[in-house]
């Protein structure tokens, strides 16, 4: 009850608590100094003798103040405020030792000087040690029923020790020891904690009940990180993990950093470090417009963007709330650079639909983009093959749309970030992202094209490229968020078929290499981006079920924990994705970017098919959008039956 009514005081209520509490320590700690020195219990028998009974408050109570003693949160104090208050007496000593010398009282002898602050840092210590476990211990009835982990850290260097640190005060985790490779640290103890090697885990973890393992291995490659990963899975632990190196760079480990895996952990592959001067070709000191920029990859390439320092970064986006969050996000990220260097990048978030091609030659003419990201596009395949006519407008005609805009007004390069699902697609989204591709490719063989719409020919300065990648990890509508919580309501995990591969790369690696392929862009190329081995989505299931403690329930196992569902195919989706529509691609100057060889058709025989697509969206006739569609896509085999969710409402 005390502690409640303690912590639910103001902050300057318990301020003036402490102060008076070591106010009348330094009083006490006189009294205890003329007690030692005179060898009996002291009582002041001459005036002089009163006096550094006041000048300890009157000389403590301001220093403390000034050295920051009353900032400290108890709670959560530890070396960093002991060495205030080390110092803070320090100080004192030297000012009541010099004062008791210099004033030369009768009958005060000079060593209390001396005594009196070695007490005073002994009771202001140790108060503080005391309140501290007092303030942060749990009743017996707070703990009782209260879950706790029994953690095991795999690896112990700086981070694992630093981790271990904060979990010393913490009620969720109970750490029973450390595992590390190096034979050097096996068998010995860090902090009373027993450190193990990897082999011991399965005896271990059966022998204490251990529930969870912390990877605390910020440094280690992402190759090793996947072999560990690897060993834990037939484990019955809940792995989690630190981030990355580069995140704790700059600050103290803490309990707050523990996290569940990132998806990059279960599937990802060492990057190749960015080449800094591609990516800085068409960025720095420029003027960057990004369409789709609160999307996922959208909003990637804006972070990415602002590190190259352009002299403008526009965010075109059709949803408010995506653009003011995006917007409020880079503008902390433009804040916290000006502080540390002085730069200065102006952003523009632009509210607008990339299918408003009066908007876009606006937003074009007023700021002059010397490169666009176009990465607006409707990508969720059963919602688009639902939505037929929309998915085209957007994917097709907002490409267009914003092609057109950008060639009128002589913008440098244009990136139109595609997919692999618009090789051979059985589906409209792919289908529509292909023929997005296709259009640029046009436009960019044809000098001066002429547009149906308004006008006469237009001279093309602008170099497009196409930059085709798979499925990036942590993406909206991406497969891992839907396990991941599938997983935490219990199950069961739901997929559509037990063959179904996909490729896999990082949000930020994704985002990379469409800067740099960009920036290599001579005028039509297609870019592939090597995104290494499919994975298998049954394979992945199983392993973030594994390795968030639980068992996969099975034929072979009826009692497990979380049951994997076969749902079947859904409309226009593939077993198997592909990159490439032709064979042989060519090398360019980046390791994991490709160019590729894609036949389209020129222009003069492409506009008008174009303009006949544009009156099929407008009247949502889904019959000629499928027949265009199977005149242009290479390999395009749509379902039987078409699927646009009003067309059939309306029957």
């Amino acid at each position: 009850m005390i502690k409640q009514q303690l912590l639910g005081q103001s902050r300057r209520v318990k301020q003036l608590v402490v102060a008076l509490a070591d106010v009348i320590m330094g009083i006490v700690a006189v009294w205890i100094a003329y007690s030692l020195r005179l060898d009996t219990l002291h009582w002041p028998y001459s005036v002089h003798q009163w006096w550094p009974y006041a000048l300890a408050p009157v000389l403590a109570a301001p220093i403390f103040w000034r050295t920051g003693l009353y900032r400290a949160v108890f709670r959560h104090s530890g070396m960093a405020a002991m060495r205030a208050l080390v110092i803070a007496v320090t100080l004192y000593a030297v000012l009541f030792f010099g004062l008791l010398v210099l004033m030369s009282w009768p009958d005060v002898p000079r060593s209390l000087g001396l005594l009196q602050p070695l007490i005073l840092i002994l009771l202001v210590g140790g108060s503080r040690a005391a309140a501290r476990q007092w303030l942060s211990s749990l009743s017996a009835g707070q703990r009782r029923g209260m879950p706790v982990s029994r953690l095991l850290i795999y690896g112990a260097g700086s981070a694992g020790v630093q981790i271990a640190n904060a979990i010393a005060t913490s009620h969720e985790f109970k750490l029973l020891g450390f595992v590390d490779d190096s034979r050097a640290l096996q068998g010995l103890t860090i902090n009373h904690v027993p450190v193990y090697a990897p082999a011991e885990l399965p005896d271990l973890i059966e022998k204490d009940g251990i529930t969870d393992m912390l990877l605390a291995l910020p440094s280690i490659t992402r190759a090793r990180r996947n072999e560990i990963l690897n060993d834990l899975q037939p484990l019955p632990v809940h792995v989690r993990s630190l981030p990355g190196f580069s995140d704790l760079a700059h600050g103290r480990v803490a309990l707050a950093d523990i996290k569940d895996l990132d998806v990059e952990d279960l599937l990802g592959r060492d990057p190749v470090p960015p080449d800094r001067a591609l990516l800085a070709r068409n960025l720095k000191g420029k003027v960057v417009l990004v369409t789709g920029a609160a999307g996922s990859i959208g909003s990637e390439l804006c972070r990415q963007i602002l590190q190259e320092r352009p002299a403008c970064l526009i965010l075109v986006e059709h949803s408010e709330f995506g653009l003011y969050s995006i917007h409020q996000e880079l503008g902390h990220l433009c804040r916290r650079m000006a502080e540390r260097d002085g730069s200065a990048v102006e952003l523009a978030p632009l509210l607008a639909n990339v299918r408003d091609y009066g908007r876009m030659l606006e937003i074009c003419r007023a700021y002059q983009p010397h490169t666009i990201y176009h990465a607006a596009a409707y990508k969720h395949v059963p919602l688009v093959e639902n939505n037929p006519a929309e998915g085209i407008a957007n994917n097709v005609l907002g490409t267009f749309n914003t092609a057109r805009a950008a060639i009128e007004t002589g913008v440098s390069h244009f990136v139109l970030v595609s997919t692999d699902k618009a090789v051979r697609p059985t589906n409209v989204m792919g289908a529509s992202k292909r023929l997005a591709e296709m259009v640029l490719q046009a436009l960019s063989a044809t000098p001066a094209p002429s547009f149906v719409q308004g006008g006469s020919a237009v001279d093309n300065r602008t170099r497009f490229a196409m930059v085709r990648f798979g499925n990036v990890l942590g993406s909206s509508g991406s497969v891992v968020p839907l396990f991941r919580r599938q997983i935490e309501a219990g199950g069961p995990i739901t997929l559509t078929h037990a063959d179904v591969t996909r490729y896999f790369m990082t949000i930020p690696e994704a985002a990379q290499l469409v800067l740099q392929a960009g920036a290599m862009a001579e005028g039509g190329e297609v870019y592939v981006l090597d995104m290494g081995e499919p994975v298998r989505i049954i394979d992945l299931a199983r392993r973030m079920v594994k390795l968030s403690g639980f068992t996969v329930r099975d034929e072979n196992r009826p009692d497990g924990d979380i049951a994997i569902e076969v749902t079947g195919l859904r409309p226009g989706e593939k077993l198997y994705e592909e990159l490439l529509i032709g064979d042989n691609p060519v090398e360019t100057l980046h390791p994991r970017i490709l160019k590729a060889h894609e036949e389209f058709v020129p222009w003069a025989e492409f506009q008008d098919d174009l303009e006949r697509l544009r009156r099929a969206v407008k009247a949502n006739d889904t019959a000629t959008l499928r027949t265009l569609l199977l005149k242009h896509v290479s390999g395009f085999t749509p379902d039987a039956q078409d699927s646009d969710l009003v067309g059939s409402a309306s029957l």
